[in-house]
């Protein structure tokens, strides 16, 4: 488990699908093929990537998010809740998972606002998703596996609260709900074997970028308020399972489609966040300038490591192993080495359409980061 934990190098979970693949999930929206054969070509599917990642010496893999129609579906078969029904709806409007013109979303424009579902009841949890992706994954897989679930932040933001009365007066107790929730599903996760488990919170960007903290003042929110609730969440996730896995949280600016809809630095939110944090691992966005410089991981506590996503997932361009290392020299001025690690900022299909390249690329961009691991480290 302490290899796992100081693994020098990571991925943050979703991998570009197969063609055949998203012809099975369009065929089964379709109604042309039965869900035992969308289960069939998923299983197919997870069988080979995770081949193609233990034959590339990644020292953890994932299934890809094969079973997925986008990263959020991990909390999709709560009871009270049913994000599910929307993202087949929106996987059927737009099976590329793209918009028409494929750009940045707009200054000022809530990505979130789309996807925000009301609770129908109160939430309880019927089946877990993961916990099916879990077991698969542990019977094909010779090694080390994770498995990624939204965050709870993400959750409650994701909340349509108005629509959401009489079961929830406000968001705190939707939050409460969500956090014992997770809890549950991340406690079943360990204990079927699953060696990592990762919160995914882009939310968290959403307290330094402006267009969302004029829109958290303009509703009389306090953001300073919401994001130590946030980090009192995450912690609550994983209380008791420390030390029986490793506990990842990744953090970055919008990623579908090769898209993104959040900026600036980790400044302002560093010491609360960084310093707050009950994480193994910080897997952070650092591939652009919208993610601002090295400074703030100061504020990383000794023995916690952080991912840096210097790989972009974006375009298909191979970064090169002197670039990479010329960054990592650079963080390491804020943190020490051995406190340091490498991966893409983000997963490669945050959707099932994927991201704006292709696979011989996305495995170039891994064996690259493997390079640059070794060289660095050893």
């Amino acid at each position: 488990m302490y290899a796992l934990a100081r693994s020098r190098t990571d991925h943050v979970g979703s991998l570009l699908r197969p063609e055949s693949l998203k012809r099975a999930f369009l065929d089964f929206g379709a109604g042309r093929i039965t869900r035992q054969a969308l289960v069939a070509a998923q299983d197919a599917a997870i069988r080979e990537v995770v081949a193609k990642q233990q034959a590339h010496g990644l020292p953890v893999v994932t299934d890809g998010e094969y079973r997925r129609l986008n990263w959020q579906v991990s909390f999709s078969e709560v009871e009270g809740w049913d994000l599910w029904e929307g993202s087949w709806r929106r996987f059927l409007a737009h099976p590329t998972d793209r918009l028409p013109q494929e750009r940045p979303l707009a200054r000022g424009e809530d990505a979130v606002v789309s996807y925000r579902v009301p609770a129908t009841a109160r939430l309880r949890l019927g089946k877990s998703f993961p916990l099916e992706e879990c077991r698969f994954l542990r019977s094909v897989a010779k090694g080390p596996i994770k498995v990624t679930l939204m965050g709870p932040d993400r959750v409650a933001q994701m909340c349509d609260l108005e629509r959401s009365k009489p079961h929830y007066a406000d968001s705190d107790s939707f939050l409460a709900d969500v956090v014992a929730i997770q809890r549950q599903m991340v406690a079943e996760l360990v204990a079927a074997g699953c060696d990592y488990v990762q919160l995914d919170e882009p939310s968290y960007t959403g307290y330094v970028d402006p267009p969302t903290l004029e829109r958290f003042r303009a509703r009389g929110e306090n953001p300073l308020r919401w994001l130590r609730r946030a980090v009192e969440a995450d912690n609550a996730v994983i209380e008791g399972l420390r030390g029986r896995a490793v506990f990842g949280l990744h953090v970055c600016r919008g990623n579908r489609a090769s898209m993104w809809h959040r900026e600036g630095s980790y400044d302002a939110i560093a010491e609360t966040l960084f310093g707050g944090l009950k994480f193994d691992r910080l897997l952070l966005e650092d591939d652009t300038e919208r993610a601002g410089g090295f400074e703030p991981l100061r504020f990383v506590p000794k023995g916690v490591i952080v991912v840096l996503g210097l790989i972009t997932t974006k375009t298909g361009r191979v970064e090169t192993v002197d670039e990479l290392c010329r960054r990592i020299d650079e963080a390491a001025r804020f943190v020490p080495l051995e406190q340091l690690a490498l991966s893409p900022q983000c997963g490669f299909a945050s959707g099932i359409g994927g991201n704006l390249l292709g696979e011989a690329e996305q495995w170039a961009k891994l064996d690259v980061m493997l390079e640059t691991a070794r060289r660095v480290w050893g």
